[in-house]
């Protein structure tokens, strides 16, 4: 069960680092392109800045690699090993399934960049819960 105070959750859901009070993201829906990198400036509960320093989330394109990776080998053991496909096929599914879900790799790869750099603060969510 994941629930919040596990890294995995903030990773998950795009949640606030620190308290896992909000959403990083302006709109939660990653497949509104136009606002899928769009994130909030600092969380209104614990007022953590997301953005560490100018650029920071580059180095998330480094994590966008290896999410796209295992999203692709997912893809080619589901269609090739398990449904028995021909490769042409498998190959046809691994790039749907990278198109249909870059925005959601996109976003982990946001959020696993930034749980790198910060961490859950038990006794900030208790003192942002209890206000």
């Amino acid at each position: 069960m994941i629930r919040k105070g596990m890294k995995l959750y903030s990773i998950l859901f795009g949640a606030c680092p620190k308290c896992h009070q909000e959403s990083m993201y302006v709109n939660k829906n990653p497949y509104v392109i136009s606002e899928v990198i769009k994130m909030q400036d600092h969380c209104s509960h614990c007022k953590t800045k997301y953005q560490i320093e100018p650029s920071f989330f580059y180095g998330s394109m480094y994590i966008s690699y290896g999410v796209g990776i295992a999203f692709a080998i997912a893809a080619f053991i589901i269609s090739y090993v398990i449904l028995e496909s021909s490769l042409t096929i498998a190959f046809a599914a691994i790039t749907g399934t990278l198109v249909a879900f870059f925005p959601i790799i996109m976003r982990l790869s946001r959020n696993i960049w930034i749980n790198l750099f910060m961490g859950y603060d038990k006794e900030v969510a208790h003192q942002v819960s209890k206000v």
